[in-house]
């Protein structure tokens, strides 16, 4: 009886047609014969073109014996790879990734030397140097003929799209996939409204597919940060509904003398135990979701790459689990190990071409910089598509990813610099995979794009100034300042995930405590505790104990203005010309501070005045109202974490098929009303989602349903 054809479903509403099992195979077996044969031309191509490699004997052979040498040498090379790599990567995956990763080429060239040993018929020779290149060429050359070919097949395409993200394609006859359409969030981190709406038009757009969506299929909404207009509260509050208590990027916390730092691995998982202890909540992706390169879980049963879990020696929750399903794939770790050395060189080259051109403004990118920017550009964007990738194709029902590539170049590089420009077509090109993978999904799917924050540029604060931050604190209470400034660290998100990926202990800011003000930097946000004084201080404490301390702040041309509570008054901002806006009340003197940061900064300042953990002394850089320009105060002259310019402006892009975010006019302000869109849109879907309902003292979560993997959210 003939094969029975299978009408299914596919991304977009596409319908294909199953091919019969005896023409899977047989178009399986042609492809490994087509791979085989094109694998065997390039071993025969490499020995003409290599002094130290040949597959027959010094003397000379005949053409057939050599031929035959290079097709058995290829079949074993390819078995060897096939069999023997995934299980190296899984044992190697107590190595850190990175090491990992440089290991990748003498792995590769080990087991082709093996192979070349089991040839019977060959007399060969090769130098464990050239084996490394014929290796990497030959898994070049063989991943380049199995896409090609599977493109031509849905069925096979789809195939190696699953076996690239480490998942099990459907057998055959199989059910269909949910008819119901999945949700994938694409968070492209650091992107700016107004810098995608820049990067998406004209003639040539850097980012071509999301100029093709945007006024087509999708439409763009910004949307409004809070006071922290970094990722670690924009983030915690998309996906786990609060960022209450989050006042920066790094804080102290007087009652226990830690130091809470978002990026952290430590720092991530207790903020996380701390927004789902407060709303009761898993998170957006409780239920059949997938995290993938986060700060945060969201509740995800499937995570990969993920800080808050990244601590946990679990193993299904190491992140460096993450990164087997890519690499157990020779060919992807050559391809990645490849680019990661390219691009190395690459950010080299572009930081010895801004110090010849005497670019300004300008930080140093020496050190590990090049290593951290290739990790973040090259390692992390690779797995993380793979993971989404495999993740549509396993039917996965929320999906949400955070690509750092641009972040990353642009604190060093600047937002709008020809090299982030680079940095945004790429991505727009892991966009378009990711779609097109889409539509091989058992089930339609929904792309939203959308950012955390943006990014503002401007020279740093103490490259403007000659002095850090630290420095004009302890000026301003009469302590003795170092003659030469010493640098701030940057808190780019990749750093501390490249730390982890590693394997290596958290980082430290220094010692806290005693006597001294502690000084922290947030971007252009600082803040200054003092932890020998319990509690919150006062501004008329301040006055006692430092009498110029508040004058020399609020009258520095590089902070637009300063928060402090006051004991007569409640939260005041001070700003130069002796202006101060009395945020409980509204009354102003002389002329408003918060005035140059436009609509909602009063609000978003008072906010952040209410959480328990807030500093004593809150600082926001100056900010040139005709630029956008900030300064920051770590080493970045593209910063986010506090008010002024494009920071605080972040993007939606949705598909038209959902309802808006907000009514036309209305704004959208703060990560929290985001969490409550993009949970909105997640109900939509008609799936059994968890229920949001709406009580008089904020949000409350119904209980998970029977079976929802809500409460899970370690895993």
């Amino acid at each position: 009886m003939p094969a029975r054809p299978v009408r299914r479903a596919g991304a977009g509403g596409r319908v294909g047609v199953r091919t019969p099992r005896w023409k899977s195979l047989g178009g399986a077996l042609l492809r490994v014969l087509a791979v085989w044969t094109v694998s065997s031309l390039t071993l025969l191509a490499l020995t003409a073109v290599l002094p130290d490699f040949r597959l027959q004997s010094a003397g000379g052979d005949s053409l057939t014996r050599t031929a035959l040498a290079a097709a058995l040498g290829a079949g074993a090379f390819g078995l060897l790879s096939a069999l023997v790599w995934p299980l190296l990567v899984r044992a190697l995956l107590l190595v850190p990734a990175l090491v990992l990763g440089l290991l990748v080429f003498f792995l590769n060239g080990s087991l082709l030397l093996v192979a070349l040993d089991l040839v019977p018929v060959g007399r060969g020779y090769t130098t464990p140097g050239t084996a490394v290149i014929v290796a990497a060429v030959m898994s070049a050359a063989s991943s380049a003929t199995s896409a090609f070919l599977a493109v031509r097949n849905d069925e096979a395409y789809r195939r190696r799209l699953v076996r690239l993200a480490g998942r099990r394609g459907r057998r055959a006859g199989a059910a269909p996939g949910p008819a119901t359409p999945g949700t994938v969030f694409l968070q492209l981190d650091g992107v700016g409204h107004d810098l995608l709406r820049a990067a998406t038009r004209g003639e040539r757009p850097l980012m071509e597919t999301v100029a093709r969506w945007t006024g087509g299929s999708h439409r763009l909404t910004p949307w409004r940060t809070d006071w922290s207009s970094q990722t670690g509260a924009s983030q915690l509050a998309i996906l786990h509904g609060s960022n209450e208590d989050l006042p920066a990027f790094r804080w102290y916390e007087k009652e226990t003398g830690q130091l809470i730092v978002s990026n952290r691995p430590t720092g991530a998982a207790e903020l996380q135990r701390r927004a789902i202890e407060r709303t009761g909540d898993g998170g957006l992706l409780a239920y059949d979701g997938a995290s993938r390169g986060n700060l945060f879980s969201g509740g995800a049963d499937q995570v990969a790459l993920v800080m808050s879990v990244a601590a946990r020696r679990g193993r299904y929750n190491r992140s460096r689990a993450g990164y087997f399903a890519y690499f157990s794939d020779p060919a992807n770790a050559t391809r990645t190990a490849v680019s990661f050395a390219a691009e190395v060189v690459r950010e080299i080259a572009q930081s010895l071409r801004s110090r010849c051109r005497r670019e300004r403004p300008r930080v140093g990118r020496g050190g590990l910089y090049p290593v951290i920017r290739a990790f973040a550009t090259v390692v992390e964007r690779d797995v993380v598509v793979a993971a989404v990738v495999g993740d549509m194709l396993a039917g996965r029902t929320a999906v949400y990813a955070d690509l750092v590539a641009f972040d990353e170049v642009a604190h060093h590089s600047g937002p709008a610099h020809r090299d982030t420009h680079q940095v945004l077509r790429r991505l727009d090109r892991c966009i378009a995979l990711i779609a097109e993978a889409a539509r091989h999904a058992p089930r339609r799917y929904r792309i939203v794009l959308l950012s955390d924050h943006g990014q503002s540029p401007g020279a740093t604060f103490r490259e403007r100034f000659g002095l850090s931050l630290g420095d004009l604190v302890r000026a301003g209470c009469g302590l003795p300042v170092p003659r030469r400034a010493g640098r701030t660290p940057s808190g780019a998100e990749a750093r501390e995930a490249a730390r982890a990926a590693l394997g290596r202990p958290e980082g430290t800011d220094g010692g806290h405590g005693g006597s001294q003000p502690v000084v922290l930097a947030s971007g252009n946000l600082g803040l200054v505790s003092f932890p020998d004084v319990p509690g919150r201080i006062t501004r008329e404490e301040l006055d006692r104990r430092y009498p110029a301390l508040l004058g020399t702040l609020a009258q520095h041309p590089g902070i637009g203005f300063l928060l402090v509570r006051s004991a007569e008054h409640g939260a005041v901002a001070l700003g130069t010309d002796g202006g101060e806006l009395h945020l409980d009340t509204g009354r102003v003197i002389g002329s408003d501070p918060l005035a140059p940061f436009g609509a909602g900064a009063a609000d978003a300042v008072r906010r952040t005045d209410r959480f328990p953990h807030v500093a004593d002394l809150m600082i926001n850089s100056a900010c040139d109202p005709a630029t956008g320009e900030v300064h920051a105060f770590e080493e970045q002259i593209g910063s986010h974490g506090g008010l002024g310019g494009a920071q605080s402006h972040p993007f939606l892009l949705w598909p038209v098929e959902l309802t808006p975010p907000v009514p036309d006019g209305a704004p959208l302000v703060g990560a929290e009303h985001v969490h409550q869109v993009l949970r909105r849109w997640l109900r939509e879907a008609d799936g059994p989602q968890l229920p949001l309902d709406r009580a008089a003292d904020g949000l409350r979560r119904d209980a998970a349903p029977p079976g929802d993997p809500a409460g899970d959210h370690t895993r």
